[in-house]
């Protein structure tokens, strides 16, 4: 009796079967980590919108003025310990929050309240910007952001038409 090792074919078949299950698993994993940022963004977009509640309560029905890239003014002490401390970070690799208090382009007696997601640095160019992997976010420009909205007309960015690139998190999109 000769021993007799694996042929050519029955590694490369085996070799095969090893990368389609990786990649089975690595696309799971990616879908997993797309959700687990939206989730987490959900859950710090109601944190907000509940501080903000409150801080109204305290300051006679308004809302903090805008804030550029960061949490509103005078919020930290509405938001229980340590959840701002990542802030404005926000859960996409990258992605910072912005407090949005606009008066709406389209009409002036309206204002907008929105918490938003923001990709881009300020400034930036298309190539700077780190967007997520979502089939939403497919046609997203440098104004483009995920936003929370509390009141008006909400939208991408104030300066962009009502239809620029955007999701909205409460709008009823999923």
């Amino acid at each position: 009796m000769r021993n007799r090792g694996f042929t050519l074919v029955e590694m490369v078949v085996v070799f095969g079967i090893i990368a389609v299950l990786a990649s089975v698993v690595f696309v799971g994993l990616h879908q997993t980590r797309g959700r687990t940022y939206y989730g987490r963004a959900l859950s710090e977009f109601q944190t907000m919108s509940l501080a903000l509640d409150l801080y109204q309560e305290d300051n006679g029905g308004s809302y903090p003025a805008d804030a550029n890239r960061d949490v509103p003014p005078g919020l930290e002490e509405y938001l229980a310990g340590g959840q701002n401390e990542n802030w404005p970070n926000a859960p996409w690799p990258g992605s910072v929050y912005d407090w949005d208090n606009w008066q709406d382009p389209d009409d002036p007696d309206v204002r907008i309240y929105q918490i938003s997601i923001r990709f881009c640095p300020l400034g930036g160019a298309i190539s700077t910007c780190n967007f997520p992997d979502e089939e939403w976010a497919e046609n997203f420009g440098v104004n483009s952001a995920v936003y929370y909205c509390l009141e008006g007309a909400c939208r991408a960015h104030q300066y962009e038409p009502i239809d620029y690139p955007a999701y909205c998190a409460n709008c009823g999109q999923e």
